[in-house]
């Protein structure tokens, strides 16, 4: 019988706003969180075969528009609310840094990808990162994940900045 406790577990990198909330700009007060309808039911889906971390820019921070304790309020709300609806997220990576500070964990960059690989035992090969930005995409090819963009929050908006054969989809509940 082959032993099942070395092989890497499966996740999803989920970006945060426009992903699995609304896009609402830089989010400093819980009040301003709105997720989607189906969040919840497809995050129940997807725990059920994944592993679940949240990967965030929230650059916000270092321009000085919200603090890092807005930041990591908000972050709070949103695992403990899905933690009440039985949603685990293992972890949520969020990067403060603007793109011009050329810091090491800000998507593009796989940094926190790898950093939960190493942590958790994950088949980076079997899992999948899901965003509406082309860092999100650029950020799970960097990794060796499989990147789904989704057409909320900016997707629109930046459709015509990706590779052709990246998968679009038109939510996170298409995806």
């Amino acid at each position: 019988m082959q032993d099942r406790s070395t092989e890497g577990k499966p996740a999803i990198f989920l970006d945060r706003d426009g992903t699995i909330i609304e896009e609402a700009g830089y989010i400093g007060d819980i009040s301003l969180v709105e997720f989607f309808p189906f969040t919840v039911s497809v995050l129940r889906e997807f725990q059920k075969h994944f592993l679940l971390f949240i990967v965030t820019n929230q650059s916000g921070v270092s321009k000085g528009l919200v603090t890092l304790r807005e930041v990591v309020s908000v972050n709070r709300y949103i695992t403990d609310y899905l933690s009440a609806a039985d949603i685990n997220i293992e972890r949520v990576f969020c990067c403060i840094h603007r793109a011009e500070d050329n810091c090491r964990c800000r998507k593009p960059s796989p940094y926190f990808i790898r950093q939960a690989a190493s942590e958790f035992n994950i088949d980076l090969g079997r899992s999948f990162i899901i965003g509406d930005h082309p860092s999100d995409i650029e950020c799970g090819i960097n990794a060796g994940v499989t990147p789904l963009y989704l057409l909320s929050g900016h997707g629109e908006k930046h459709r015509k900045e990706l590779r052709p054969d990246v998968v679009v989809c038109s939510d996170l509940k298409a995806a």
